[in-house]
């Protein structure tokens, strides 16, 4: 299979990644891990926001899978189908599924989940239980954007922040 075209995000979409940013600071500055994701419609309105809540056990509690579930019972197909959900991390297999199975439209990411990987990799941080699969892997129809170049440093900067390393 081909990895399919991945593009990179607009002015629009950075907009939007910023508020998953802070979001993510906000989860890692509450203790949990740095993850942040926003619920667009087609119209450009902010739907629902979310960050990890992971801390207590849970290691599920991701906002992309928290979007999904709110989506499914909020928002008819064809709302689902024309939104897009913003996160500053690419979305984890577990999370891929979930957004394909509720039937939501683009994902746009600040950084990509390969990229957290190799920063893990150098850090020499364990890789997680799950391998990061690309979301084109996991979910084949969805258009995904990213990452952003002029967030991943500040994403990377959050997890190494999170894991007590220099980042480097």
């Amino acid at each position: 299979m081909t990895a399919p075209t991945v593009d990179r995000p607009d002015a629009r979409d950075h907009a939007f990644l910023r508020v998953c940013v802070d979001l993510a600071r906000g989860a890692l500055d509450a203790g949990d891990e740095p993850f942040g994701s926003v619920l667009v419609d087609v119209e450009g309105t902010i739907l629902r926001s979310d960050r990890n809540r992971v801390r207590g056990g849970d290691a599920t509690q991701h906002p992309e899978l928290a979007l999904a579930r709110w989506a499914a019972e909020h928002l008819d197909a064809e709302q689902r189908r024309t939104s897009t959900v913003y996160t500053s991390g690419e979305h984890c297999p577990m999370c891929s599924a979930a957004h394909a199975w509720v039937g939501l439209g683009r994902i746009v990411y600040a950084a990509s989940g390969a990229q957290l990987a190799g920063w893990r990799e150098r850090w020499g941080i364990p890789p997680g239980p799950v391998a990061p699969l690309p979301i084109h892997v996991v979910a084949p129809g969805i258009p995904v954007s990213g990452p952003d170049p002029e967030l991943v440093g500040e994403v990377r900067a959050l997890h190494a922040r999170l894991l007590g390393v220099a980042d480097r």
